[in-house]
């Protein structure tokens, strides 16, 4: 029997989105503050700070269906802690989707239906893939 697990609700997504987003963000700004305390370079700070976000958005972005190269984007100062929210908020849904895969992710997720209507499924195991076979080729002519 195939046990039916239904997705998170919003007081659960909520509080993993906030730990994830703690996660990606809080270890760069004190590691970055005890930098600038140590160095009095506020620059070195700054540096840190986008840097660890950025690694951290990048590792998140696989799982969000952005690129690892967008994810990189997370190093750049305000916008990597908006992208680090929108990656918290779509990997505390896990292993539902409630936005639509990338064209390149299609060939593996599933639109559900009945009680789960409107979310996703992209399992890596979720549909086997088969074998294609080549066309017959046709005759030829002489």
């Amino acid at each position: 029997m195939e046990r039916r697990s239904s997705p998170r609700g919003l007081i659960a997504r909520s509080a993993l989105a906030a730990a994830l987003f703690a996660v990606a963000v809080v270890p760069g700004w004190t590691l970055g503050d005890l930098a600038e305390q140590s160095t009095a370079m506020p620059v070195l700070d700054w540096l840190i700070t986008c840097g660890w976000s950025g690694t951290a958005v990048a590792g998140y972005a696989r799982w969000g269906s952005y690129r690892r190269r967008d994810g990189w984007l997370g190093a750049v100062p305000l916008y990597g802690w908006y992208l680090a929210g929108v990656l918290s908020w779509r990997l505390a849904l896990l292993p539902y989707r409630d936005w639509e895969p990338r064209p390149d992710e299609q060939w593996q997720a599933r639109w559900l239906t009945g009680d789960l209507l409107g979310y996703w499924r992209a399992d890596a195991g979720a549909r086997p893939v088969t074998a294609v076979r080549r066309p017959a080729a046709a005759r030829r002519t002489r």
